[in-house]
């Protein structure tokens, strides 16, 4: 094995209710909403960011995706009159990503096995930048985001991105992530072995799909 693709939110990143970090930041610009409010405004945008993300391929046309996701929020509270530039600004201070606690430990045991380690996630090109926040970044050897690629995982695109970037081909490689279908199923079409990573529980999907429910659990599956 020569290589280990990771994807990332919900497998090494994790992001804090943002609710909460709207309706203060919504506050210090004048606009008092409920904590009710402040999620459901945030639960539209992210709904909205799900279906666009892809077009957030680089910095001209991730601040137009982030607009129009601000516009999204703007609407939902029901403040058409604020200024959409603050309220974008408002809307990407409530966005904080942090890193998982057995993140960290598995990229290192990963790097000390000689192995090399990507994330390939369904993301903007701002991919990078979350995982420097998280303190991840300089822990990985690639990072490719489906917007740059310009196809989402289960689509193969994106797993023979990120293949590439290291040179490593199917058979040397395998994928952890949080989706049965995203990860597991687009690995496997893409020829790489796969492993779940279930951090709430839930079923085996399978006999031949390794399941953990940490990142603490796959070394033993590298052995």
């Amino acid at each position: 094995m020569k290589a280990v693709l990771l994807d990332s939110f919900g497998t090494l990143l994790r992001m804090d209710a943002p609710g909460p970090h709207l309706r203060r930041e919504l506050a210090a610009l004048g606009a008092e909403v409920s904590e009710e409010r402040a999620a459901a405004a945030f639960r539209a945008e992210i709904a909205y960011y799900l279906e666009h993300n892809l077009e957030g391929r680089d910095a001209d046309s991730l601040l137009d995706l982030r607009s129009r996701c601000a516009a999204v929020v703007r609407e939902a509270i029901g403040r058409p009159d604020l200024d959409l530039g603050s309220v974008r600004e408002a809307m990407l201070r409530s966005i904080r990503f942090s890193a998982f606690a057995d993140a960290a430990p598995a990229l290192e045991d990963l790097r000390g096995r000689g192995l090399r380690a990507v994330v390939a996630s369904n993301w903007d090109c701002s991919l990078p930048q979350a995982l420097e926040q998280a303190g991840l970044r300089s822990l990985v050897d690639g990072v490719v985001a489906s917007a740059v690629v310009g196809a989402a995982k289960p689509a193969p695109e994106l797993f023979r991105a990120a293949l590439e970037l290291v040179g490593a081909e199917p058979e040397d490689a395998l994928h952890v992530g949080d989706s049965l279908e995203k990860d597991v199923e687009g690995a496997r079409a893409a020829g790489l072995r796969a492993v779940l990573i279930a951090r709430d529980g839930g079923a085996e999907p399978d006999r031949d799909t390794p399941v953990i429910r940490s990142l603490a659990e796959l070394p033993a599956l590298l052995t």
